[in-house]
């Protein structure tokens, strides 16, 4: 039987064409949660009438300026995304790590350490390590072997309480990057020297980033050691533990560092350390510079050269500070699981930003609108 070649015309006649159009469907559209972000938390009511009354800036700014955005991210290159890709596939199929005090024993990751494990904080690991990915897996877990051994989540507000009392650590205001400042005051020195009180620097790092707005990574240390003692100070068993955590378990956290009123004793002591700081986090340290060149006045505390005046009332801060933070972080894990607890989330949209650019956002709308 001979075979029947049936023609494939090139082009539809015109009387052919469908009168009506045909639908398209659309592509599904990604999970959006629909719990508050971590940035809907405001000030308590109470707290502003207060300040109102006494003049005086007594509880946390939530926002930065409108000026003061972090800048834009940089695109991954084909080879990094790659490297990503590697870690990010390693991370999702981790097995059990060390447990905690028992010799040996090992347990699988828990919902807070999955959550922590976010496509930024890979990120951070694999710029700190020039993206040398066998470095970063080794760095990883033992970053999370550290939480669990040092027990980061485990400080509670209660614990930490007593080494804030004087203010020697605080809160207040955004850079002009919209970095969160976390201003530390050694002069106000309250306990003896113990773990607790690095513990209690910890645990304020913990909370500087559940107060980081969308897009934010990194925060502002402000250091003045006016009137600070050699007793006061850190020894140099805490400065090299400080910087062991700091580089170890915080890479590509800290945005800038600005440290006025250096004594000659403290300026040794920065000598001392100084082989043990790495090369990047050495470029962010600045000394005794004007402070309004990197904070906008109205956010910083007018002892450090600002307008704005912050009196520390830890009956009232501490409290304040307490409840934004645990509730910021309440949203922040509502989110995660609404987008599917997975390993690798977005920090951006977990913090109420959008994973995508306006320009992306708008075609997205028009593509939608025309399939309709």
């Amino acid at each position: 039987m001979p075979e029947v070649v049936t023609a494939v015309p090139d082009t539809v006649p015109e009387s052919e064409k469908p009168t009506t159009p045909i639908n398209t469907p659309a592509a599904p559209e990604p999970t959006k949660p629909t719990s508050l972000s971590p940035v809907s938390v405001k000030p308590n009511p109470e707290i502003i009438a207060q300040e109102q009354q006494a003049g005086k800036k007594l509880g946390l700014f939530t926002e930065a300026l409108p000026g003061s955005k972090p800048g834009p991210g940089t695109p991954l290159k084909p080879d990094q995304q790659e490297k990503y890709a590697d870690v990010l596939a390693w991370a999702q199929a981790l097995g059990p790590i060390p447990a905690l005090c028992e010799k040996g024993a090992v347990r699988e990751l828990d919902d807070e350490e999955k959550m922590w494990l976010t496509r930024e904080c890979l990120l951070r690991y694999l710029r700190a390590t020039k993206w040398n990915t066998a470095d970063v897996k080794k760095r990883l877990e033992a970053t999370l072997v550290w939480r669990r051994e040092y027990g980061v989540l485990k400080h509670t507000p209660e614990y930490i309480e007593i080494e804030n009392q004087t203010g020697k650590q605080y809160v207040l205001g955004f850079d002009r990057d919209g970095r969160p400042c976390l201003y530390l005051n050694p002069a106000k020195q309250n306990t003896e020297k113990s773990p607790r009180q690095i513990q209690h620097l910890v645990f304020m790092l913990e909370r500087v980033v559940d107060l980081m707005g969308p897009g934010q990574e990194t925060l502002a240390l402000l250091v003045d050691f006016a009137s600070s003692t050699t007793s006061s100070n850190p020894n140099i068993a805490q400065g090299r533990q400080v910087l062991s955590i700091l580089q170890g378990h915080y890479p590509e956290r800290l945005g800038r560092a600005l440290v006025t009123n250096l004594p000659w004793f403290v300026g040794g002591f920065f000598k001392i350390i100084n082989p043990f700081i790495d090369p990047l986090t050495r470029a962010k340290l600045k000394f005794n510079e004007d402070m309004t060149l990197h904070v906008p006045a109205s956010q910083l505390d007018k002892k450090f050269g600002g307008e704005c005046d912050f009196e520390y009332d830890h009956s009232v801060w501490w409290p304040e500070f307490i409840r934004i933070t645990k509730e910021r972080r309440a949203l922040y894990a509502a989110r995660w699981k609404e987008l599917g607890s997975k390993i690798g989330a977005s920090e951006l949209e977990l913090k109420g930003g959008s994973t995508q650019d306006p320009i992306t956002e708008a075609s997205a709308a028009v593509e939608k609108l025309e399939v309709k």
